[in-house]
């Protein structure tokens, strides 16, 4: 009798497993995006300087948005301290991109901004983008840039 409850629980815990990873290899169902929502001038600015320095492939103008002497987090490697490591981290990126704000928040010298990008203005959102942001001296700084591209259907 007990071998025959674990041989039913073995059985029942494969089919559950096999249901579970055919869930996740399915697409997820389609969203509309969200729409664009206008930022505040010196929140904006930070988001058309970053298309500006990657459309450039201006790793040093790109370094410049983020906080220094910080350790910070860029998208493209481990977290770094100070603008020079992030200049490095992106000495060989950049080309085409756009990007839109869906959402955004401040509170005293944090905030962020929550988007999706493009490589040409007008396409349709190819991921999404969250940066966290610190106001030093007046200006908005990127101590956090993560991203995720949409994954292709197939």
């Amino acid at each position: 009798m007990r071998r025959a409850v674990v041989t039913i629980s073995i059985a029942l815990f494969a089919v559950a497993a096999v249901a579970a990873s055919g869930r996740s290899q399915q697409q997820p169902p389609a969203v509309p995006p969200q729409p664009s929502v206008d930022l505040p001038p010196d929140l904006a600015r930070v988001l058309t300087d970053y298309e500006a320095a990657w459309s450039g492939r201006d790793a040093a103008a790109l370094a410049r948005l983020f906080a220094d002497n910080r350790v910070v987090v860029p998208n493209a490697c481990p977290p770094v301290k100070g603008r020079a490591a992030v200049q490095q981290c992106y000495a060989n990126a950049g080309g085409s991109l756009s990007l839109r704000a869906v959402a955004y928040g401040t509170d005293g010298s944090l905030g962020y901004i929550i988007g999706a990008y493009t490589l040409q203005k007008g396409q349709p959102d190819g991921g999404k983008f969250t940066l966290t942001l610190m106001k030093e001296e007046g200006r908005w700084l990127i101590v956090a840039d993560m991203d995720r591209n949409y994954p292709r259907p197939q």
